[in-house]
């Protein structure tokens, strides 16, 4: 895959997030950078930026597809105007605006991938465990004690976080802005506590306590 970025903190972040997903990345800052490596390298997918210091990434996607009439282009910008989108869908497959969530995009370059290519190309993540909890990152599926447990997506993106983060206490603060997005939320708000209490009632009746809470500090798993 052809990540393209010139913000090396988002582009650090991006490729380390492919990479866990068992991506082979290859990264470049500029356009002339980009098509220098595409000489080299024809890879199956490219995630552009759109703003770029020396051009512009849909410029750059729509000259890598005519080389590579087979690439995957996956676009990221803080444009999210009715019109860009739109003339960027003309010769791309996707469009994610800026805030994103990390594992929103490794899911929407995975599913633009199995749109156009064959299942074997596609990465195969190793499930997240933690005792006898297990994560599939590629079906979304939790299961406890070998018995399946039913989230929803916010349910699944919360205890996935507990559980790559270990037997750490993760704050409240953390979780709002990993999970949820949540740059400078409510002092006021509850989500996470609501959250935190629907899966303690999910995996209760499988097996003993897994969430624990340090009070005033935040959440972890036990």
């Amino acid at each position: 895959m052809l990540l393209v970025e010139d913000e090396e903190s988002i582009a650090d972040v991006l490729a380390i997030a492919l990479r866990y997903h068992r991506f082979q990345v290859m990264t470049a800052g500029t356009v002339r950078e980009a098509l220098a490596l595409t000489e080299r390298v024809r890879p199956d997918a490219a995630l552009l930026d759109v703003m770029l210091p020396d051009g512009d990434g849909r410029a750059l996607g729509k000259e890598l597809r005519a080389r590579m009439p087979g690439l995957a282009v996956v676009f990221v910008t803080a444009r999210d105007a009715p019109g860009e989108i739109v003339g960027a869908l003309g010769f791309g497959d996707d469009y994610i605006t800026k805030p994103f969530h990390i594992d929103e995009v490794v899911a929407r370059v995975t599913a633009v991938l199995r749109r156009t290519r064959s299942a074997d190309v596609l990465p195969h993540p190793p499930p997240l465990r933690y005792g006898d909890l297990e994560l599939d990152e590629t079906t979304y599926c939790a299961h406890r004690a070998g018995r399946m447990v039913e989230l929803t997506p916010t349910e699944y993106a919360l205890l996935r976080f507990l559980v790559r983060n270990g037997g750490r206490i993760v704050t409240k603060e953390q979780l709002l802005r990993h999970v949820w997005a949540y740059e400078h939320a409510p002092a006021e708000s509850t989500v996470v506590e609501t959250y935190i209490s629907y899966l303690r009632r999910k995996l209760a009746p499988l097996g003993p306590p897994l969430i624990t809470t340090r009070r005033g500090v935040g959440y972890g798993l036990a």
